[in-house]
C-alpha cells in the first residue's frame, strides 16, 4: 500500500468520478480503500477506489481520521468543509 491512511487527502485520477477530491474512510486492503466527500459520497455509502486510480496528497485531516478511527460520530458537514480547506490550500 502507498502510505495510504485514513483521513488522507486524495483525488480521483481515473473513472467517472475522475477529478474529484476525497477523505479516506478506511482501507480495504493492498489494491483498495473507500472515500467520502461529504456530498455524494457519504459514510453510509462511501466509495470503493482502486488506490492506482488515486493521486495522494501528503495532508492527513487528523480530527475526521481520529474520530473514525474510533467509531465517534463525523458529520457529513464536517467533512465537506474538511475537503474545502484542505483542498483550497495543498491543491493547485
Amino acid at each position: 500500500m502507498e502510505n495510504v491512511q485514513v483521513g488522507q487527502l486524495v483525488r480521483s485520477s481515473a473513472g467517472r468520478d475522475k477529478g474529484n477530491i476525497y477523505l479516506v474512510y478506511d482501507l480495504l486492503d493492498e489494491a483498495f480503500v473507500r472515500v467520502i466527500d461529504g456530498v455524494k459520497k457519504k459514510l453510509t455509502n462511501p466509495k470503493r477506489k482502486n488506490i492506482k486510480h488515486l493521486e495522494i496528497f501528503p495532508v492527513k485531516a487528523d480530527c475526521i481520521a481520529e474520530k473514525l478511527i474510533k467509531g465517534e460520530l463525523v458529520t457529513e458537514k464536517e467533512i465537506s468543509e474538511t475537503i474545502k480547506t484542505l483542498g483550497l490550500s495543498h491543491i493547485n
